[in-house]
C-alpha cells in the first residue's frame, strides 16, 4: 500500500485532499514561495478540520536553509506548538554555507520536536549528492524520513537516484518521493522506483 501525501498551504485545499484520498496533509503557508510555517491560528483551525494526519512545515523565512540562533528559536516555537498540538510530525531542512546537511543543527531539533515524526525536506536535494546526504541522515537517530526527488526537478527526471535512496532505506524510515508528482504521473512513476511514500501538490488531482 503507498501513502500519497499531498502539499497544501490552506484549509479549504486539506479538507479537499483529504475528500479526494489523500493519506496525509504537510501542512505550509505561502506556497508560491515554496512553503513556509503555518500560523499558530491556521495550525490550531486544522486541528479541528482535517481528520488525518499532518505534518507541519517548520521553515521561518524562504532567504536561506542556513539558519542563525534568532531561526532556530523560532523554528522551536512552531515545533512546541505542533507538540502541544499532537500534530504527526514536523518537516524541515538545514544546510551550512557549502550547500551540504547541517547535521548538527538537523539533530538537535530533531531532539527537540520528539515524539513527533520529523522528516528531511527538499533541502536535501541541493547538496552535491542526495545519496551520500541520504547516508548521513541514516546515522541520526531521531529522524524519521526524508523528502526528496533526487536531487533533480522533477521525481521523474530523479527516478534513477531516488531508487537507489530507497533501496538503501531501512524499514520504518520514510523515503518520500516528491516533486511535480500528480496523479496522472504517480503509476509510471511507482513502477520506475517501487516507493511506499509520495507527495505533491496534484497526487491525489486538483484541489
Amino acid at each position: 500500500m503507498i501513502i500519497k501525501e499531498v502539499c497544501v498551504d490552506n484549509l479549504d485545499d486539506a479538507i479537499s485532499a483529504f475528500r479526494k484520498g489523500a493519506d496525509r496533509i504537510e501542512l505550509c503557508s505561502n506556497l508560491f514561495e515554496d512553503g513556509l510555517s503555518p500560523s499558530f491560528k491556521v495550525l490550531k483551525n486544522s486541528k479541528l478540520k482535517i481528520p488525518i494526519p499532518t505534518r507541519v512545515m517548520i521553515r521561518p523565512h524562504s532567504k536561506t536553509f542556513n539558519y542563525n540562533n534568532e531561526d532556530l528559536i523560532e523554528m522551536k516555537k512552531t515545533i512546541e506548538f505542533c507538540k502541544k498540538e499532537k500534530f504527526d510530525g514536523v518537516v524541515y531542512g538545514c544546510l551550512n554555507n557549502s550547500f551540504e546537511l547541517d547535521l548538527k543543527k538537523i539533530d538537535y531539533l530533531a531532539k527537540f520536536s520528539k515524539p513527533l515524526n520529523v522528516i528531511i525536506h527538499k533541502a536535501i536535494d541541493l547538496t552535491a549528492s542526495p545519496l551520500e546526504s541520504l547516508k548521513k541522515i541514516l546515522k541520526l537517530d531521531d529522524v524519521d524520513g526524508i523528502l526528496s526527488s533526487g536531487g533533480e526537478s522533477s521525481a521523474l527526471k530523479g527516478s534513477e537516484i531516488l531508487k537507489k535512496m530507497i533501496d538503501i532505506s531501512p524499514n520504518g524510515f520514510e523515503m518520500i518521493s516528491a516533486g511535480k508528482i500528480t496523479k496522472e504521473n504517480l503509476e509510471s512513476l511507482h513502477r520506475k522506483i517501487n516507493g511506499r511514500y509520495y507527495h505533491g501538490r496534484k497526487i491525489v488531482g486538483e484541489l
